[in-house]
């Protein structure tokens, strides 16, 4: 991993990607390029919307790659309920991955890049509209620009969230109204990019005297990492299993 990724990194994400320079890397999965990556690159448009699609429509289950650790750290009954939207977006050039990157000063995840989402509220119907509702709030997405195609598989964090990523393909024309509080900046990295195992790190380090594993997907000089890290290798096992 070159030095210069961690520069765009702040707080305690610099840090982790600082220790990924010199941490052992870990092989816990078949890191060998997939069929699925390989149609990817021929694919666009249409084509590739259809194959995201009969991925879902086909009932196979997948083992996750990562679920997090946060129940090392708290009791299963600290865990609060949250989703998030993996926003995949069409274009011409073939599918992309929507993300943000949040804000320096708020006290969970600062300064990291994540997929928008949050807390469950009482009121949700279910983790898609937890994920719906909290990306309209995050930057500005309107329900109706949203295919919800499925879910994956619950992640847990240290900060004591039982997450589910919920996949959605988005249509554009987009225009974002970002939230100034929670969000830095929205940006896309092509799912083929997240599909080869060629960029993928799955790094460990001691925290609080345990040993931490953690998964990483340095892009451009963007430091991609943790949980995001963690759900997106789950979308990957997912759709070239």
């Amino acid at each position: 991993m070159p030095g210069w990724i961690c520069q765009s990194a702040t707080g305690h994400a610099a840090a982790l990607c600082l220790l990924g320079l010199f941490a052992r890397n870990v092989s816990g999965y078949n890191q060998t390029m997939s069929s699925a990556e390989n149609d990817l690159k021929h694919m666009r448009g249409p084509a590739a919307e259809a194959w995201l699609r009969r991925r879902f429509a086909e009932s196979r289950p997948v083992a996750p790659i990562a679920t997090g650790d946060g129940h090392r750290w708290r009791e299963k009954e600290e865990l609060r309920p949250a989703a998030v939207l993996v926003p995949v977006i069409r274009r011409d050039a073939g599918l992309t991955i929507l993300l943000t990157q949040r804000t320096d000063h708020l006290y969970d995840h600062a300064g990291q890049i994540s997929f928008p989402g949050g807390r469950s509220e009482a009121h949700d119907a279910s983790p898609a509209a937890t994920a719906l509702r909290e990306t309209f709030e995050e930057i500005g997405l309107p329900h109706s620009h949203v295919e919800i195609l499925g879910s994956l598989p619950e992640y847990t964090t240290v900060t004591g969230y039982h997450v589910t990523p919920v996949v959605g393909l988005v249509d554009p024309p987009l225009a974002f109204n970002l939230d100034a509080f929670e969000v830095a900046e929205a940006f896309e990295v092509p799912l083929a990019f997240f599909l080869d195992p060629e960029n993928h790190q799955r790094n460990t380090l001691q925290y609080q005297g345990r040993t931490r594993h953690y998964y990483a997907m340095p892009y451009e000089q963007r430091y991609i990492w943790g949980a995001t890290a963690g759900m997106l290798m789950n979308f990957y096992a997912f759709l070239t299993a």
